[in-house]
């Protein structure tokens, strides 16, 4: 039986962001299952960190193969969860096959021992060992892409891990969790714990814990990193960003707006590095902004499942969808121009059109705030220095990218980002070997790719003397 969200209580829950109705609900953890867990995880670390990195890299490969196999059954638990549109969810499962493969494939020679040559003599190398228990606190946006990619190094090198998902997707979560079994991960070597947020605080305290992963909001990285700092736990950030696109020129200004419109209607806008910030040189921004528009308007709500042409797919949640209509109304009272969408649909649903927004100015929400949806915010610019200046007025430094026929002048400004990933002529250089991480308030640490496996990690040096 289903009900509408607002007779329900927040807590673990399958909401069907595209009909507002709780289609399931799951008990939190009591606090013996919390601590059961956390010896589980102690217990299997004393194991798991003994066996040999190529028999783990079997394990790990195994658990790849699974997301590839289950791609269109993983696919369709999000597409209900969170609203994405399933291709995009099917994709998103078979990535995480790259993800797995990656570290096995690559994972025993990142872990390798480093030598270095003592000025003293003797002889030395710089060990890399894992540290022990490891907390997931994972977001809904990508609910496998974003565990993967912090399991599948951690995994590599012998840490263990207890993951809290997002109480928005205990299915995919639950999913999750069958794959590590099935393929043969030992038991409390990966554990879901459907905790709250005050279990998550005693969970990051207990000493048996090592270290502290977090993807999500500013707000939650702030509240998660004064736990770890005051239970002196490693921690690695991954928190919201405003990434700027800047168009310096183009050779076809309506393929670029088109391209640029593509990126931002990624997973309904709701990624952490889409194009928030679309940064574009005067001589040719109105025939940009004109493009996008026309991008935008006609589109209809749609189910998410069946991705019919021209439609648009619904955001996570009716909350989610209200927050964002309430920074485009802020920013229309205070003089901004909606070119097209922003109307926040009727009903329980969270179906916002998707908008074009332009003349936005450090007044209003939206110059500053994150705006995690389908919105393309236009920003007009006279020069380069004008465009980096803009660029770099942000309290979050993830990604950006820039634009121009000319390699050397994009290549002169986006050296100058402030940025954790800066690109040149792409959108982003995205794989399972691309590391993934911000600076300023978009958090701290790397995921993914080479440095994906230097969090979590024992660094010691081991010396023998002459």
């Amino acid at each position: 039986m289903t009900t509408t969200a607002a007779s329900q209580p927040l807590g673990y829950r399958v909401l069907n962001p595209a009909t507002g109705e709780v289609v399931q609900t799951f008990p939190t953890a009591t606090d013996a299952e919390i601590q059961a867990a956390l010896e589980s995880s102690h217990q299997a670390y004393a194991l798991w960190k003994e066996v040999p990195i190529a028999d783990r890299a079997k394990i790990v490969a195994r658990v790849g193969q699974l997301f590839g196999e289950r791609a269109a059954e993983l696919g369709a638990i999000i597409t209900e969860e969170m609203g994405k549109p399933a291709s995009q969810a099917k994709g998103e499962a078979e990535f995480c096959e790259d993800i797995f493969e990656y570290f096995a494939t690559n994972g025993p020679e990142l872990a390798a021992d480093q030598p270095i040559t003592p000025i003293g003599g003797g002889r030395a190398v710089i060990q890399k060992l894992p540290v022990g228990p490891l907390l997931g606190i994972m977001p809904w946006n990508y609910p496998y892409y974003q565990v993967a990619r912090f399991a599948a190094p951690n995994l590599m090198l012998g840490n263990t891990i207890i993951l809290k998902h997002a109480e928005s997707c205990p299915k995919s979560a639950l999913a999750i969790q069958s794959i590590m079994d099935d393929a043969g991960v030992p038991a409390g070597t990966y554990i879901n714990l459907f905790a709250t947020h005050d279990q998550i605080a005693d969970i990051i305290a207990d000493p048996r814990l090592q270290g502290v992963s977090l993807t999500g909001s500013e707000r939650a990285g702030s509240k998660i990193g004064e736990i770890a700092g005051r239970n002196l736990k490693k921690a690695v950030l991954e928190l919201g960003g405003s990434d700027p696109y800047v168009i310096l020129d183009a050779a076809d200004v309506k393929a670029a707006a088109a391209d640029a419109w593509g990126v931002r209607m990624e997973n309904t806008g709701q990624a952490c590095n889409s194009n928030k910030r679309m940064i574009v040189m005067d001589d040719i921004f109105d025939e940009f902004v004109g493009e996008l528009a026309n991008q935008a308007q006609g589109l209809v709500p749609g189910s998410p499942s069946e991705e019919a042409e021209g439609t648009f797919a619904p955001l996570s949640s009716r909350v989610a969808a209200e927050g964002l209509a309430a920074q485009l109304q802020d920013a229309v009272d205070k003089g901004a121009t909606l070119h097209a969408g922003g109307r926040l649909m009727d009903g329980p649903a969270a179906y916002i059109e998707p908008a074009v927004l332009s003349g936005v100015t450090k007044e209003m929400r939206a110059y500053y705030e994150e705006l995690f949806g389908p919105v393309a915010v236009v920003y007009k610019v006279t020069s380069d220095d004008e465009a980096l200046a803009l660029a770099n007025d942000t309290p979050y430094g993830l990604g950006g990218a820039v634009f121009s026929t000319d390699e050397a002048r994009a290549r002169k400004v986006a050296e100058r980002l402030e940025t954790g990933m800066s690109n040149v002529n792409a959108y982003a250089g995205e794989g399972a070997d691309m590391p993934f991480g911000g600076v300023k308030r978009s958090g701290f640490g790397r995921e993914l790719g080479p440095l994906g496996m230097d969090e979590f990690v024992n660094k010691r040096l081991f010396y023998i003397g002459e």
